[in-house]
């Protein structure tokens, strides 16, 4: 496992979270070992038919509950309540609920369980919520998912014919960006569903780094080390993060100063202590 991201409002999981099938308990320890963490999927990984299955799976398994995350089923449908009373009596407490738009559900999961919430936000309604959600005390991240806001409009892709976002579903992964980091939480960008594209996904993961997202979902167990390297620095931005923060230290406190002909001031520098962060320095 590499060394995480950093921690952001106490959340400390990625840069690569892999979801797992809950009712493929052979898979739980495999995609733990590949993965910086898991997230044990009871909602859209399993067939309705299959779901007691997967909490039985869930309350058999002995991953580590401090890289685990339980992504339940949403609240008003008839698993909800069976995903609950299942996850109590785990050591998982780490929740992921779907088709989040209220804050007042995420709290009342919270207190119901003793959680922590990963708000997953993949509505329109979700997205208009996004700042009532990570303003919620017991959430410590948002996610944000693209298939399902579309649907959510009416819509039928995400992606235009480039492979890239749509212009609505780029508005959605700015707007949970700002509101987790407007209230000091991580943000966890959506998964690419084209597991072969791996250079599509590496660009988004380095965009996704650059941009201030704690992590990145993933699907399968070969985006893994895609999404590791989008969030590695370099060896020259590390080197510059390194020459910069020295330079910091001999200019004293002089405030604003020149390296490398560019100005440096303390935003600058915030930026470099996060590179070194992120390479585990």
């Amino acid at each position: 496992m590499s060394a995480p991201a950093g921690s952001v409002g106490g959340f400390a999981l990625g840069p690569a979270i892999l979801f797992v099938p809950g009712d493929r308990p052979e898979r739980f320890a495999k995609a733990a070992d590949r993965a910086d963490a898991v997230i044990v999927d009871l909602e859209d990984a399993v067939a309705a038919d299959d779901r007691e299955r997967a909490r039985e799976a869930l309350l058999a398994s002995d991953l580590d509950p401090t890289r685990a995350i339980v992504r339940v089923n949403a609240r008003g449908t008839a698993d909800h309540p069976l995903d609950v009373e299942a996850v109590s009596a785990t050591p998982y407490r780490i929740l992921m609920l779907p088709k989040a738009e209220r804050a007042a559900d995420a709290a009342s999961l919270a207190a119901e369980t003793g959680c922590s919430i990963v708000a997953l936000i993949e509505t329109a309604a979700g997205v208009l919520a996004a700042e009532e959600l990570a303003a919620e005390r017991s959430v410590v991240a948002l996610m944000w998912g693209a298939e399902d806001l579309v649907a959510s409009l009416g819509g039928t892709s995400s992606r235009g014919p480039d492979g890239r976002y749509r212009d609505v579903a780029r508005q959605a992964r700015a707007r949970v960006l700002l509101a987790a980091g407007g209230h000091g939480k991580a943000a966890i960008d959506a998964v690419h569903l084209d597991i072969a594209d791996l250079a599509g996904l590496e660009e988004e993961a380095r965009d996704a780094v650059a941009q201030g997202f704690a992590a990145t979902a993933c699907i399968h167990p070969g985006q893994v080390e895609t999404i590791r390297a989008g969030y590695r620095p370099s060896p020259s931005e590390v080197a510059w993060a390194r020459g910069v923060l020295a330079a910091a230290v001999e200019a004293g406190a002089a405030g604003v100063f020149a390296f490398e002909g560019r100005m440096v001031d303390e935003p600058v520098l915030r930026h470099a202590r996060r590179v070194l962060q992120r390479a585990g320095e």
